[in-house]
């Protein structure tokens, strides 16, 4: 098992907000691929008004 820790700023896609795996990961972690992730989260968002 490789074992990464990221710290990303969740994005916004739509309606929906997602994660982006960054490009130097990309060979690494390929569409398919089952990946545990574990969020903590470091700081709240300002609310949407």
């Amino acid at each position: 098992m490789t074992r990464y820790t990221i710290t990303k700023k969740i994005a916004k896609h739509g309606n929906q907000a997602i994660i982006v795996i960054p490009r130097i990961l990309e060979k690494r972690l390929k569409p398919g691929t089952i990946a545990q992730l574990t969020i903590d989260v470091l700081e709240e968002a300002e609310s949407e008004s």
